[in-house]
């Protein structure tokens, strides 16, 4: 396929993740207020996108408890400026195995819920995109598996499309995005997809751009999709992705400098994309065109 460049570009920040950064830098919002404020910088620095996790106020690990989804959501819907809310549904599948002698019974870190639980917040907030990530995954950590079945993915996917939130499909790799495929193909999701190209998170998609076209390559002409690295490759993504015809992803969840040496604030990441972006020559859009090219669904949360 030749490139064809996306001249009409959206930034979406992924704001703090659910990795083990908190203390690597005072800048990895923790509490719903935080995680809010700097979705709000963010926005006000060009992002039409926040993709939010949200973590234990006290400690800064990862959670899952609705109570701080919500507070989440109704501080960036009550903020002054518009942005599209998305939300993970990632967590809930973390599996952490006894080794490799004795991998059973599961050892502490393993988080497995039900599809259900997966989604409680996800049916309360009601944002306009959560994440479906559409595949199991060997991470970096020796005995760590992100589970997502088949039978799982099913589940959420079509609980995603009946309650109207668009999915964001995470591809980690290849087969990740041949699933989605499948799961249009079954009528679990709509037509028009929206997919996330993640590379260079071990042990999935290597970052290399031979790898990155053959997954550009094998996203449908009629679906949306955008892409990220990980790291200090963060910014040479932002123009890859744009060239190849993609939209952008930056934050903290994925990248932690500025420049060497130089820790960033989520605000100052979605600056420095929104520049290389325009020196490209394509224009960064925001919230309302974001919400007419992916067919979204504004919606109140449910009291």
């Amino acid at each position: 396929m030749p490139l064809a460049m996306n001249r009409e570009v959206f930034i979406t920040c992924a704001v703090t993740g659910s990795g083990s950064t908190q203390d690597r830098s005072p800048h990895v919002p923790r509490s719903p207020q935080q995680i809010a404020d700097s979705a709000i910088a963010a926005a006000k620095a060009g992002a039409a996108v926040v993709h939010c996790h949200v973590r234990n106020p006290e400690t800064g690990e990862p959670s899952r408890d609705p109570k701080l989804y919500r507070e989440l959501t109704d501080r960036v819907r009550d903020a002054e400026i518009d942005v599209v809310l998305n939300l993970t549904a990632g967590m809930g599948g973390d599996m952490v195995f006894g080794g490799v002698e004795t991998p059973l019974p599961p050892v502490d870190g393993t988080d497995m819920v039900g599809a259900t639980e997966r989604m409680v917040h996800i049916a309360e907030c009601l944002p306009e995109i959560c994440t479906l990530d559409c595949g199991t995954m060997n991470f970096a950590e020796a005995d760590y598996v992100m589970t997502n079945t088949p039978g799982m993915l099913t589940a959420m996917g079509k609980m995603m499309t009946d309650l109207g939130v668009k999915p964001e499909i995470e591809a980690f790799d290849t087969g990740h995005l041949w699933y989605a495929k499948q799961l249009v193909s079954d009528g679990v999701l709509e037509p028009d997809a929206l997919v996330q190209l993640c590379m260079g998170v071990p042990w999935g998609a290597p970052n290399d751009l031979n790898t990155f076209m053959a997954m550009v390559n094998n996203v449908p002409f009629d679906w949306n999709w955008s892409a990220f690295s990980l790291g200090r490759d963060q910014m040479a993504y932002v123009a890859t992705s744009v060239l190849a015809g993609g939209n952008v992803r930056v934050g903290l969840e994925d990248n932690l400098m500025l420049d060497r040496g130089v820790l960033a604030e989520n605000w100052q990441l979605v600056e420095r994309a929104r520049e290389i972006i325009e020196r490209l020559g394509a224009r960064v859009i925001g919230p309302d065109e974001v919400r007419q090219k992916l067919r979204l669904t504004k919606q109140a949360a449910r009291g």
